[in-house]
């Protein structure tokens, strides 16, 4: 099981990532901005975002209403961040729960 700072190590490594395609990018983001959530169970924690301009921002551990949530393990959001699980394969399999508006859910998909 990997622990919280290597979770949020790993957050911050995808909010990086995304930093660089915004300013690779010379068209705005599609992506809505939401807040978002993540749900790490296994570690009896969460971790709270804002989506804005295509980047995630003011990453920090706590919980609060978010229009975006997933829930998943702390290994699972390694191996999804690191590249060695899909976003699909994980949500296909169950190990990966998204609550989001179907709008959402297709706006924000560009990103996972």
């Amino acid at each position: 099981m990997a622990d919280r700072e290597q979770c949020e190590t790993a957050l911050r490594g995808l909010a990086a990532r995304l930093d660089q395609l915004a300013a690779r990018d010379s068209r705005p983001p599609r992506a809505p901005n939401r807040t978002l959530m993540c749900r790490l169970p296994d570690l009896g924690t969460s971790y709270v975002a804002e989506l804005r301009g295509g980047c995630l921002r003011g990453i920090a551990e706590g919980t609060h209403a978010s229009q975006i949530t997933f829930t998943l393990s702390s290994d699972d959001l390694i191996a999804i961040t690191d590249g060695r699980l899909s976003v699909t394969s994980a949500w296909a399999s169950g190990r990966l729960r998204v609550e989001a508006s179907v709008r959402d859910l297709l706006r924000v998909r560009s990103l996972l």
